[in-house]
């Protein structure tokens, strides 16, 4: 059996007809730059959140630097935000004119450790940036506490928690602004990049949506920048929207039979779903010492699984400036060589959850029985 990490051509076999009903729409519109199918997205999605505004643009990645740009930072602010995240979050900052200031992670639930935040805080920090990490949310509560005591805006970084809820509200509705990202392994995502800013701001989602197109069509009030975006991904994103809730439905059903066939398998560690938080599974993460030879062993299998993330940001090349050691991040580098993304997507059946797991306890029970006990023993002692 074939297993791959997310099957979106079954995602549109699906629903087919809807997807090719839209495109053609958009064609024989020639919409392909903003119009109606944009602005039907940008009004749908906010009323989804249940937030005032919605301004998208062309990426997630653009998303997060409009939102920096529109909340003033300027050059030597600092920010703070996750160590162990996608490089989108800190390299906005750097490329608004901020430093990055980075914090460690919660252990259980790979999210921004709000107690290093307030070690972090400095009289130059302006702002937080929480990333809702594989759709889990973040401590909202305890970060917007934090945010007030020290005066600092707060943007959700809600790329992979489409639909996430804490203590009952979704994910992107407490900061000051949010983005999304719609790239298309997303929970929702388009058919190439696209994203959003979403806010409850009238004067900040103004000044956003002029930024991100060249700062005024017409009449150029400022200089901006050009992250539109597209018709045919606008029209994909409405025909997909309606699906949402049953689809975050689905991931948690996979979610859920992983947990209880892999919670006596091996040393595997599943996500640990934290009272309050709904988390909705953009990615299914667990956490073993024999990381590397297990996926070795399910490719073997024909089991697609990825690395989200190898290495925790500070460690990289772009941030060796900062000069962090292990240390200064210990449950980011002590997940970095741990984590281990498997197969799940809302169409993955039965059958495909148990043949991965399967596999796993096959792993942990057969091949590599010697590594496992060497390890096992280490733990012992």
């Amino acid at each position: 059996m074939k297993i791959p990490f997310v099957d979106l051509h079954a995602q549109y076999l699906s629903i087919k007809d809807e997807i090719d009903e839209a495109i053609a729409k958009v064609i024989a519109e020639s919409a392909y730059i903003r119009g109606r199918q944009v602005e039907a997205f940008e009004q749908a999605w906010a009323k989804t959140l249940g937030v005032q505004r919605c301004v998208s643009c062309a990426n997630g990645t653009d998303a997060i630097y409009i939102a920096l740009r529109a909340l003033g930072l300027r050059h030597g602010d600092e920010v703070i935000t996750s160590a162990h995240s996608w490089i989108s979050t800190s390299e906005t900052i750097t490329q608004a004119g901020g430093r990055v200031v980075f914090c460690d992670t919660d252990e259980d639930t790979f999210t921004i450790d709000p107690l290093d935040i307030e070690r972090k805080i400095t009289p130059t920090t302006v702002g937080i940036i929480p990333v809702h990490l594989y759709g889990q949310p973040a401590d909202m509560e305890v970060i917007m506490a934090i945010a007030k005591k020290h005066n600092l805006w707060v943007i959700e970084d809600c790329a992979q928690a489409h639909l996430a809820k804490y203590h009952g509200e979704l994910v992107g509705t407490f900061g000051n602004v949010a983005t999304f990202s719609f790239y298309p392994g997303k929970n929702l995502g388009a058919y190439g990049d696209a994203g959003c800013v979403v806010t409850n701001d009238d004067r900040l989602a103004d000044w956003m949506a002029t930024f991100a197109r060249h700062g005024g069509k017409g009449d150029h009030v400022m200089e901006g920048i050009n992250s539109r975006m597209d018709g045919l991904q606008a029209a994909i994103l409405n025909a997909k929207l309606p699906y949402l809730p049953a689809w975050t439905a689905a991931r948690r059903d996979v979610a859920a039979r992983y947990d209880a066939l892999l919670g006596d398998v091996g040393d595997v560690i599943t996500p640990k779903a934290v009272r309050g938080r709904d988390h909705v599974y953009h990615l299914y993460v667990v956490r073993t010492e024999n990381r590397d030879a297990l996926r070795k062993h399910l490719s073997e299998a024909g089991i697609s699984t990825v690395l989200n993330y190898p290495k925790a940001l500070p460690f990289y090349p772009a941030y060796s400036y900062l000069g962090h050691v292990p240390k200064d991040f210990p449950v980011s580098c002590f997940n970095q060589s741990r984590i281990l993304s498997l197969p799940i997507y809302p169409e993955m059946g039965t059958e495909m959850i148990d043949y991965v797991v399967k596999c796993i306890d096959g792993f942990f029970s057969y091949e590599p029985a010697s590594l496992y006990q060497q390890t096992e023993t280490v733990r012992a002692n």
